[in-house]
């Protein structure tokens, strides 16, 4: 079997009418870019047929499309790609077309360059508006005071496959997105950031909100912050 140095983790969630076309357009970047990769598709609970849409837009390429029972969370999504992920390097990136695949040759040079575990990223420009502004900033803060790093993450980050066990990490939620990082950074391991484009997506709506979530990070933040005491 060919080597497969990277494999990218695709998640989706009712997302038909965008798997397709961003599955193509990802496809085509890494024949050319990354030859010796696979793609891991998760459907996560989707009821619109997204799977067999991705499983079209994939015929003939090296890859894995997975489904989940019902929505479990960005969380849950990456702990099964993860699971099923063959390369030594793992990133990923939503299925509504707002990371272009041009992003994951940022984070690979920035790891060729620092030679660095994991690669974080964040957005040169996202007009989301003042409230998104704001709860980035307070859910840094309250990381920066629960856990004593402050982290800078908005997008998909790279890394390295053995450093990621999903028995370790409980979040279903988009919590996982701080968790793995916070314990990179709290460990020690060798962490580098990038600037990414964020597109806006294809077609319909996104499916999280976020002021109401707030209460619920912090919850989680000091959950992490036990569950790390325990383990020390």
């Amino acid at each position: 079997m060919e080597k497969t140095d990277l494999s990218i983790v695709v998640f989706a969630f009712d997302e038909a009418e965008n798997i397709g076309p961003v599955l193509t357009e990802l496809r085509a970047w890494l024949d050319v870019h990354e030859p010796s990769s696979d793609i891991v598709v998760v459907d996560d609970g989707s009821r619109d047929g997204t799977a067999a849409r991705a499983r079209e837009a994939l015929e003939g390429t090296p890859h894995q499309v997975l489904s989940h029972a019902k929505n479990r969370g960005i969380g849950g999504a990456l702990k099964t790609g993860v699971s099923a992920a063959r390369g030594a390097w793992v990133t990923f990136m939503p299925a509504d077309g707002q990371i272009a695949p041009e992003a994951i040759g940022t984070l690979r040079d920035a790891q060729r360059r620092s030679v660095a575990d994991v690669v974080l990223s964040v957005y040169d420009h996202r007009d989301d508006g003042l409230d998104r502004k704001l709860f980035s900033l307070g859910v840094r803060t309250l990381i920066a005071a629960v856990h004593g790093v402050w982290l800078k993450s908005d997008g998909p980050y790279l890394f390295r496959r053995r450093l990621f066990d999903p028995a370790q990490l409980p979040p279903d939620t988009f919590f996982l997105n701080f968790e793995f990082p916070i314990r990179a950074l709290a460990a020690g391991l060798s962490v580098d950031t990038v600037t990414i484009a964020c597109r806006p997506r294809r077609a319909g709506h996104s499916k999280s909100t976020q002021w109401h979530r707030i209460l619920g990070v912090a919850r989680d933040l000091v959950d992490l912050r036990l569950r790390r005491f325990r383990s020390s």
